[in-house]
């Protein structure tokens, strides 16, 4: 899907905190994604943001959680007036975009979908499975700079902080990303906490650290599944078709043509 063209400083301003909005299944931005069809911003500082899925039929909830997102994103900058979210070309369109316009919660406006519960669980299992992907992706730059397991393992807060990642670009893209949920989510809190905590909160042990990876891996290779599923179906349905070969194609999956992350080039992900 195509990026809108983003002219003035207020509409470069939103379109930077849409960027940290993503899709809640691959963890990768909205803006990168090519979710965002149009953004416009008026002089008396009201936003229009119109999106567009890969599909038709894609998971209400997925929907209302990008559009929640994108409207608290865009409300957050403090000279806007307005927002106004216009989810497009979906089966749940007018629902999704009257709830979150309305400030209505998921659960009153798709009561049949819901046993009465709302998004909470399903916000968390998101939020774990980024801080994990995240993770990942920094112990593998260590990995990649001849870091030891028992060095990894050891490592704090503070020294995280203080790390030079600049020959590991994925790495250095994603450790303040990770040290987001990490200390966001109170993981860690001081500088003498360990950097590197399950979703639990327990730390890894140097002797537990490689199948601790194994789990890792294994959430990474389904979410850029999900991710290779996505842009494909993206592709065919708005027929623009992104060719840099810098991210696997479903094709890539189905003939096991997907090498480990640390056996990829660095790179950071795009959409």
């Amino acid at each position: 899907m195509s990026v809108p063209q983003i002219r003035g400083a207020q509409a470069r301003d939103v379109w930077r905190r849409l960027s940290a909005v993503t899709d809640p299944e691959l963890d990768e931005p909205i803006t990168d994604m090519g979710f965002v069809e149009r953004l416009d911003v008026s002089r008396s500082g009201e936003v229009v943001i119109d999106f567009r899925l890969p599909t038709y039929w894609c998971s209400p909830n997925f929907a209302f959680l990008m559009a929640d997102g994108i409207r608290s994103a865009t409300l957050a900058a403090p000279w806007v007036q307005g927002v106004q979210v216009r989810l497009l070309d979906h089966c749940f369109a007018d629902r999704v975009n009257a709830a979150v316009n309305g400030a209505q919660p998921f659960e009153t406006v798709f009561a049949e979908m819901t046993d009465g519960s709302d998004l909470t669980e399903v916000r968390e299992k998101f939020r774990e499975k980024a801080f994990l992907r995240r993770q990942e992706t920094v112990i593998l730059g260590l990995k990649a700079m001849g870091w030891t397991a028992a060095q990894i393992s050891t490592l704090t807060l503070g020294q995280m902080d203080a790390l030079n990642l600049g020959n590991q670009p994925e790495a250095a893209a994603q450790k303040p990303r990770y040290r987001e949920i990490l200390v966001g989510d109170g993981l860690a809190c001081l500088p003498d906490d360990p950097a590197f905590v399950t979703w639990h909160g327990d730390p890894i042990t140097a002797e537990g650290l490689p199948d601790h990876l194994m789990r890792l891996r294994a959430i990474r290779i389904n979410m850029e599944f999900n991710g290779a599923m996505c842009r494909g179906l993206a592709a065919t349905r708005y027929k623009e078709v992104d060719r840099t070969g810098e991210e696997p194609e479903l094709i890539d999956f189905i003939l096991g043509r997907v090498p480990p992350k640390d056996q990829q080039d660095s790179h950071v992900s795009q959409g």
